[in-house]
């Protein structure tokens, strides 16, 4: 049985399912990394998109079900190599990409949360600026 996510923007907290169907070796390697917490800055050349820079992090390095369209709450996962490791969260029409061209990511984990109040959150970042983000297993 996979557990429940819980992830907090900011003051948010929010729920969030693993997609171990679509993407097994990302949920399992991001399992591992658990708690994972850093900053959401703005993505603006994807869209309407929160990132969460990685670095060289090595999550997983492969694609599973590797999208550039990913739907609002739809968090993908990036390897490094073309751009930096991230995690992409999307609120809005989101085309993935970075100064280097279109990018594709793992979606492996989905935010339960209505689309208005991820929007809010959205744009709360794009015109205030970062804001941390965690990734806890459920209590």
């Amino acid at each position: 049985m996979l557990p429940q996510i819980v992830v907090r923007i900011g003051a948010s907290v929010l729920s969030a399912r693993l997609e171990a169907e679509r993407s097994p070796r990302t949920v399992e390697a991001f399992l591992d990394h658990l708690p994972l917490r850093g900053q959401l800055v703005h993505a603006r050349w994807s869209g309407e998109a929160l990132w969460m820079p990685l670095g060289e992090m090595a999550l997983y390095d492969g694609y599973e079900d590797p999208t550039s369209y990913p739907a609002p709450g739809q968090v993908l996962w990036h390897p490094p190599g073309v751009s930096e490791a991230e995690l992409l969260v999307p609120y809005g029409p989101t085309r993935f990409a970075s100064k280097a061209g279109q990018l594709a990511g793992n979606h492996f984990l989905t935010l339960e949360v209505d689309h208005a109040q991820l929007a809010t959150l959205g744009r709360a970042v794009l015109w205030n600026g970062a804001a941390e983000v965690s990734f806890e297993r459920e209590p």
